[in-house]
């Protein structure tokens, strides 16, 4: 029998469903990139409250080889940073998601599955999802997920193991595939971001392109994903 009440029922999303709207620059913190700082806790802070000042107000982050309690003070060093001119996404773990004070999870295909991350955040917070592939992006927008996440786009040195690059192609796929917010992530700069949007993406992930100078870099990032590009 079932005993679930209509409040913890996720329905699915109807055809015609307006997208979830995501900022166009939607910025990673990946642990790894401080593992060598005296204080990872506050150089993750500070460079939080530098990409926020820079204009980014959609942050993920992501530590993939941390243990509990280390990702759960970084996650709280963050958001204390930022307060709340920033949503923040906590990658793979729904349960510090909301330990955190977290706003979103993103899961990706060897992760938490779309449908029990959701019963875990609730309906109001975010939940992305990464593809890569156009049938993974089918099954993904099959889910309660509000946003999908495809890539690599291009060459990537953030991940020990990086899925295959999609390329341009890829990211024009993936549109064709899906109804929902789509966020194009992988070896995105300055120099190709325009690109990447103008094959179909809602918006672009950036890591390795915010490390140096991140106000800066977030500033320009800005601008440039508010210019059209031509397909």
């Amino acid at each position: 029998m079932d005993t679930r009440t209509a409040e913890d029922a996720v329905p699915q999303e109807p055809q015609g469903m307006k997208r979830t709207k995501l900022p166009k620059l939607y910025a990673i913190i990946d642990a790894g990139s401080f593992a060598r700082a005296k204080d990872p806790c506050r150089a993750m802070a500070k460079f939080a409250r530098a990409l926020v000042s820079g204009g980014v107000r959609l942050i993920q982050y992501r530590n993939k080889t941390g243990r509990t309690r280390e990702m759960l003070e970084q996650a709280r060093a963050i958001r204390k940073a930022v307060g709340r001119r920033a949503r923040l996404i906590f990658n793979d773990r729904a349960d510090l998601c909301l330990a955190a004070g977290f706003d979103g999870v993103h899961v990706g295909q060897e992760d938490l599955s779309p449908a029990a991350a959701r019963k875990i955040i609730g309906k109001r917070r975010w939940l992305g999802v990464s593809t890569h592939t156009a049938r993974q992006t089918r099954e993904a927008d099959r889910t309660s997920a509000d946003y999908l996440a495809v890539g690599p786009v291009f060459a990537t040195r953030s991940k020990a193991k990086p899925d295959p690059v999609v390329g341009l192609a890829g990211v024009r796929a993936a549109r064709g595939s899906t109804r929902k917010t789509l966020v194009a992530i992988g070896g995105i700069t300055r120099a190709n971001c325009r690109a990447v949007m103008g094959a179909g993406a809602d918006a672009v992930a950036v890591l390795s392109g915010l490390q140096e100078s991140p106000r800066q870099a977030a500033e320009e990032l800005g601008k440039l994903l508010k210019k059209k590009e031509h397909k």
